[in-house]
């Protein structure tokens, strides 16, 4: 494969002083690189490359569509508005930048925005050939805009958003999506796939989650920003195209994750979620937003299959206590049993405890608390962990011990 260095010259990008003379370079305008068109504005003109995406164009293993309900993810989102937003009022928008900061002297070089209409999705791409270019391509963005009433991100709330509204403000204008719902799908990626992915980067979720590996033309991010430079300094558009690919490829895999996130959340116990740490991170989302009944029975899923043995013993300790909260106790009880049995001393505890308040058993009660202090006396058991449970479990057996001598 060949490497960044040889794909960089290849577009036309030289990396360091090396072999270059003192005479002009050639200009490569970008209306003569990619196939877009100038559109013209009260402000001037600027630059847009649209590009239609029809509904069955698959992107890694799903085709570009919206077919899963949304009420979870409007749940999730704190905004009932999500539920009810028709398809094709969605925004899925990325940025290019001039840096890392979302402060006033940070740019948008390229805003792309996707949305749904009658033959498929619309990518349009706001590229800015120069800075005096901004309110002419502010004002192309805010039209594309103006039938939206949902925006999708990934990372879009700490970056993306707070940077355009900077940049309506800086040119006195009001930031069009200033109203909008709002789904930043990274944060639902953490708690989706944290426990069973290391990286939740949307390049890498595209290849764990959508199957979908990009092409050579694509370049890493941190890049981005100096190959803008470099253009603008030489007027050398060609690499330009690799980062639009770059951009495009981002929002198409924001649609497809987006569906494929709300068919999780939606029917997580009819095929969506293959894996059982995903199964997982659904239950405890579910708990979150207050769904305990579903909660407890994704859990109760998610134990049958192959879950890593840290995460079933967690996992049993956390929907014992669900139980326990919605009024089950058989439930909560053939947990704590199950726990006990594999020597855990929390279970132990939390029978005692039954035994105690519920059942008034106090000696059944000082079993399982001195059955915990035998536990916690082993060689093997961790230091730490005995010189937390060990007071508590004295002071737990000192009272039954009085209670029963009463």
């Amino acid at each position: 494969m060949p490497s960044i260095s040889d794909r960089l010259k290849s577009m036309g990008v030289n990396l360091g002083s090396q072999g270059l003379s003192a005479r002009l370079k050639k200009k490569y305008p970008l209306e003569q690189v990619v196939d877009g068109e100038l559109r013209n504005t009260p402000f001037g003109d600027s630059f847009v490359l649209e590009t239609v995406y029809p509904f069955e164009h698959e992107h890694g293993k799903a085709p570009l569509q919206m077919s899963a309900p949304m009420e979870m993810m409007a749940a999730w989102g704190r905004d009932e508005r999500v539920a009810t937003c028709e398809h094709n009022k969605f925004a899925f928008l990325d940025t290019e930048t001039t840096g890392l900061a979302s402060g006033s002297g940070t740019y948008a070089f390229l805003i792309g925005v996707g949305r749904f209409e009658d033959d498929g999705l619309h990518l349009a791409q706001f590229f800015m050939r120069d800075p005096a270019e901004e309110p002419a391509q502010l004002a192309l963005l805010d039209e594309f805009l103006s039938p939206c009433e949902t925006v999708v991100t990934f990372n879009g709330k700490s970056f993306d958003i707070p940077l355009l509204n900077a940049r309506y403000i800086t040119n006195g204008e009001r930031p069009p999506l200033a109203d909008a719902a709002h789904l930043d799908l990274l944060h639902l990626a953490r708690r989706l796939w944290r426990e069973r992915l290391p990286s939740r980067a949307l390049g890498d979720l595209e290849v764990a989650v959508l199957e979908h590996a990009r092409s050579e033309e694509d370049v890493p991010g941190w890049m981005i920003p100096q190959m803008y430079f470099n253009y603008l300094r030489d007027g050398d558009a060609r690499p330009m195209k690799s980062v639009l690919y770059h951009n495009a490829e981002d929002i198409l895999s924001m649609v497809v994750l987006l569906d494929h996130m709300a068919a999780m959340l939606a029917e997580p116990l009819n095929g969506a979620v293959e894996y059982a740490e995903d199964l997982l991170a659904v239950g405890r989302l579910y708990e979150d937003l207050g769904f305990q009944d579903q909660a407890a029975e994704i859990m109760e899923s998610s134990l049958k299959k192959e879950l890593p043995q840290s995460l079933t013993t967690s996992t049993m300790e956390r929907l014992a206590v669900l139980h326990r909260r919605r009024g089950d106790i058989t439930a909560a009880l053939s947990l704590w049993y199950q726990a006990a049995a594999d020597g855990e001393v929390y279970a132990h505890v939390e029978l005692a405890k039954h035994y105690e308040h519920r059942e008034s058993k106090f000696d059944e009660a000082l079993r399982w608390t001195e059955a915990a202090l035998a536990i916690v006396h082993l060689p093997e058991f961790s230091r730490l962990d005995r010189y937390t449970w060990q007071p508590q479990l004295e002071h737990r057996q000192q009272r039954l011990q009085r209670r029963l001598k009463r």
